[in-house]
């Protein structure tokens, strides 16, 4: 990996204390935990592989004079002692995958944190504030089905009545994995939150309007929030010979109608709102049977609470609509609900000027995605860098992010942190 990622480097990027030949050596050392023989890694949350990869870059943390700390989740904080050490600035991301997944992902984020400290360290820099470079744990949710565990746990999201319904795929609980983990469920109750007062997060875009705008970096301008709604077409099933085309209630057609207009529904509140359908179960599904009940999920977001809600209210009366037509019945029930975070105007505008001052055509863009960053901000301000992604591919062993984006991503991230020392 090492080898393709400095082959096009440009070596005037190594400039402030940043070095892309050492971020290119700890992506690919990194690489090598949990590598898979049919290609990709995988590092599971709260498995060997992701503890190995913790520990790696835990170490480079204490060699850049870090003070290294770990919670009961697993969290990783490496805090560099500033001149105000009564509060704390953070950066920082995941290093575990989903099966078979990349080598940037979460990885490029908790790198580019702490070649930040490097670069201080390097030029002497003492930041006013201190800084915490973070690995959060299981972002990816592959161990529990329960996306950006190690974040919603460090911030108190995760009650009793959830711990109680954690299982993995191999049916250990919450406790059980802690304590093969080398912590337990008495401890994590006890996880309280540190002195931060902002968050910051580098991570690849996961999409291609970088890489169609040609440009190496962006601004997130929100995270998300999705919400999901069960819809459900209940029609009558008949034999698919014998009962004419003008006297069926057949939810599937009902169905087949309604994903094709969800398509449409989302541009009536804003340009960065989505609806998908992604599963459905159709009953009693078989071939000469006229379906009796389709039921679906769709996946609704926008970085807006407002807008996501109206989008909500909007498909709920397509469905309703459609159904009245049809001569069927429809329930919508929702299933989860998370809120949007907006990254802040000022934050916004600090990072176009800093790609001005790099002489970067400044773009932002909507994270569609959650990340750690989305609980963080719940409470805190929080802002997002994205990095290009080739072919906006991500999840896949094919994911890539070339050295000089990803170097940087490091300056901006740098430049940006640097102002919220100064404030």
């Amino acid at each position: 990996m090492i080898n393709e990622l400095v082959k096009d480097y440009n070596t005037t990027l190594n400039y402030d204390g940043v070095d892309g030949r050492r971020l290119a050596e700890r992506l690919d050392a990194i690489s090598k935990i949990g590598v898979l023989p049919t290609g990709g890694v995988s590092r599971q949350g709260f498995s060997r592989e992701e503890k190995e990869a913790k520990e790696l870059v835990a170490g480079w943390m204490k060699d850049a004079g870090l003070t290294v700390e770990t919670d009961a989740a697993g969290n990783i904080f490496g805090r560099l002692k500033g001149k105000d050490n009564s509060q704390s600035i953070a950066s920082g991301s995941h290093i575990d995958t989903v099966p078979a997944g990349g080598n940037f992902d979460g990885v490029l984020g908790v790198l580019a944190a702490l070649e930040v400290a490097e670069a201080w360290k390097s030029s002497g820099y003492i930041p006013k504030k201190s800084y915490e470079v973070v690995i959060f744990s299981d972002e990816e949710g592959a161990r529990f089905s329960s996306g950006v565990f190690g974040s919603r746990s460090y911030m108190g999201l995760v009650d009793d009545e959830l711990i109680a319904s954690l299982r993995d795929n191999e049916g250990l609980n919450l406790e059980e994995v802690l304590r093969q983990y080398g912590s337990s469920l008495a401890e994590y109750k006890k996880i309280q939150q540190r002195d931060w007062i902002f968050f910051a997060e580098a991570h690849i875009e996961q999409g291609k309007l970088l890489e169609k705008n040609n440009l190496p970096v962006g601004i997130v301008n929100g995270i998300a929030g999705q919400a999901w709604l069960e819809v459900e077409f209940k029609g009558l099933a008949g034999h698919a010979g014998n009962t004419p085309m003008n006297d069926r209630q057949d939810a599937l057609v009902a169905a087949g109608r309604f994903i094709s207009e969800l398509e449409e529904i989302p541009k009536l509140v804003s340009d960065t709102a989505v609806a998908t359908v992604g599963k459905m179960a159709v009953f009693p599904n078989g071939a000469n049977v006229i379906p009796e009940s389709v039921k679906m999920i769709v996946d609704i977001r926008d970085i807006h609470e407002d807008t996501r809600d109206t989008l909500l209210k909007l498909v709920t009366e397509r469905a309703n609509s459609i159904a009245e037509e049809r001569n069927i019945g429809v329930t919508v029930s929702g299933t989860s609900r998370v809120k949007p975070v907006p990254v802040d105007e000022v934050y916004k505008q600090e990072l176009h000027d800093i790609l001005n001052e790099l002489s970067i055509e400044s773009m932002e863009l909507p994270s569609g995605a959650g990340h750690d960053s989305m609980n963080i901000g719940l409470t805190l301000p929080v802002a997002m860098i994205f990095a290009r992604s080739k072919d906006g591919i991500s999840h896949n062993p094919k994911e890539w992010t070339s050295l000089n984006d990803c170097v940087t991503t490091v300056h901006v991230l740098k430049k940006f942190l640097e102002k919220q020392m100064n404030k």
